[in-house]
């Protein structure tokens, strides 16, 4: 192995509205289909509900709610992904996932400083890659303490 395939980053591509966006492979477990989703009273408007994935109760968010983009409706190209951080699996429904790709870490730059983005918060970086420009998501930010208690409940239920 060379020190520059060590130095690759392999990241999950995902589409939301007109942008890419992508994760860590890492940080993603399977990438699913959208199936029925149990809906659960008294949680955040960005949490769609529960499904049973393999066994395994998973709390669902909309990362379109999470981003406060205008929600659209689910086609055949609409994508759970299912992401994990620490002890908690959590699954992210976007309009599409694209691909895998791999970037350099130094290719990797801070979030630009963007007037009025949304989801400006939950950024960890952009990176180019084939004249492609994709916003790495933060997770952690996504799924913020007071929010992973949230989830958390809705997972124990």
């Amino acid at each position: 192995m060379t020190e520059a395939t060590a130095a690759d980053l392999k990241l999950i591509v995902f589409q939301l509205k007109d942008k890419e966006y992508a994760i860590p492979v890492s940080q993603v477990r399977s990438i699913e289909k959208v199936e029925h989703i149990t809906r659960v009273p008294g949680t955040a408007g960005f949490v769609k509900g529960v499904i049973n994935l393999r066994g395994v109760v998973t709390p669902i968010i909309s990362l379109r709610s999470r981003f406060n983009l205008e929600e659209a409706e689910y086609s055949d190209y609409t994508r759970v992904i299912i992401a994990a951080l620490d002890d908690m699996e959590v699954g992210l429904i976007v309009d599409s996932a694209n691909d895998v790709i791999d970037v350099h870490h130094e290719s990797v730059e801070p979030p630009p400083e963007v007037v009025g983005a949304e989801e400006a918060d939950f950024i960890k970086g952009v990176t180019k890659a084939d004249k492609r420009l994709m916003i790495l998501i933060d997770l952690e930010k996504v799924l913020n303490p007071v929010e992973q208690e949230i989830l958390n409940g809705t997972a124990g239920m």
